[in-house]
């Protein structure tokens, strides 16, 4: 805006490697055409200003020298950001569109001619609040308290030690045209930066949701096995671990079975790895199919299983698993290969009192062994 230091907010931040920033090639240029619009902005509204000073001029309030002279101050500042940006040297730095820099430089532009040609000296002032509102978007709070320190310094200078009358020009009617023009341009702009910011804290927002979302994606994957969708071992026995703290809280029941898919190793062997993946994939589904939303159900490792049954007796939990055995014996395996059966064979037990996992889990592990010492596509319970 008016000879403001623009401080679009870089919205990708560069992969870290080896604690430096590698950026892509298309990501560099994508910060270069940035940098490109923005000073193409900049230069416009150097341009807008100009053709106020000319009004004024035209009216008498100041010279042409004045409007020419800042118009080409302008676009050099202008063309040699544009060049040290296409040159790669901006890329040196954390902030590569160097907001502070260029907000301390278009001050002293800014101040400078408020001092050259004091007449008009309102809307070099009035470009102050521009330039340091848009540099403010970006800056940090240390940069803004530099840019603010110098602005305040060169202010006092201006009006403190020297006499120079800084004006306002309202004598004539195209002085007060031009005056309004001013104070629109600077309004308008002002604006702008409202409206920018606004726009600024939505993608930020946005940004943040999506980041929230794939950080629960990201917690997902840790916890569930890639291969049957199930809670993994770590995830599994982190929530037996919070099951058994809440019966030990509450004094309420809990039972736990070990499963395993009877002659697993048979199956990748007769029928082939691929096969042996997705029966177990089907036996997971099919579980999921036919639990209570309270139960936890992970792979405990290989073809074995671990299901969490909150609130079950020892009676009830034996139930629940002869009807799962039962639907898992029933399904129609031979899809997958001609003459291909699936049965499995189960472990069940209760939290004691004071119990704790191991004891816990090495109990259902002695039930799922006497299943299959009996034949397996059976449960026992210890």
């Amino acid at each position: 805006m008016g000879s403001a230091a623009s401080s679009f907010p870089d919205p990708i931040a560069g992969a870290l490697e080896g604690g430096r920033r590698k950026l892509t090639a298309e990501r560099l240029a994508r910060r270069a055409r940035q940098r490109r619009q923005i000073q193409s902005m900049i230069g416009s509204c150097f341009v807008l200003d100009a053709a106020v000073l000319l009004i004024y001029a035209h009216a008498g309030a100041t010279s042409v020298s004045v409007a020419t002279g800042y118009a080409l101050t302008g676009l050099t500042l202008v063309a040699a950001y544009v060049l040290l940006s296409e040159v790669g040297f901006h890329e040196r730095f954390r902030d590569h569109y160097l907001v502070a820099p260029q907000s301390i430089i278009n001050m002293v532009n800014l101040l400078a001619f408020t001092y050259l040609a004091p007449e008009v000296g309102v809307l070099f002032l009035c470009n102050l609040f521009v330039v340091f509102g848009f540099g403010a978007l970006r800056s940090s709070a240390r940069q803004s308290a530099i840019v603010w320190t110098i602005m305040v310094v060169g202010l006092a200078a201006l009006f403190l030690g020297t006499d120079k009358p800084i004006g306002m020009p309202t004598g004539t009617k195209i002085d007060r045209l031009a005056t309004m023009l001013v104070f629109a341009l600077t309004i308008g702009r002002c604006m702008y930066l409202g409206i920018f910011s606004s726009s600024m804290q939505q993608s930020l927002y946005q940004s943040g949701l999506k980041l929230k979302a794939a950080y629960r994606r990201i917690e997902e994957l840790a916890e569930l096995d890639e291969l049957t969708g199930t809670f993994n071992r770590r995830c599994i026995l982190r929530m037996l671990e919070e099951e058994i703290a809440r019966c030990t809280r509450n004094g309420s029941s809990c039972a736990v079975a070990l499963i395993d898919l009877d002659h697993f190793k048979r199956i990748n062997d007769a029928y082939g790895h691929p096969i042996g993946d997705e029966a177990l994939r089907t036996f997971a589904i099919s579980m999921f199919a036919n639990l209570r939303s309270m139960d936890r159900f992970g792979r405990y490792g290989g073809e074995e299983f671990l299901l969490v049954l909150p609130d079950l007796s020892q009676d009830q939990a034996v139930r629940a698993l002869e009807r799962l055995r039962a639907i898992i014996a029933d399904l129609d395996w031979s899809a997958f290969s001609p003459g291909m059966t699936v049965t499995i064979s189960a472990g069940v037990t209760t939290l004691n009192p004071c119990e704790n996992s191991d004891t816990l889990l090495a109990r259902a592990d002695s039930a799922l062994y006497a299943a299959k010492a009996r034949g397996r596509n059976r449960t026992a319970s210890a």
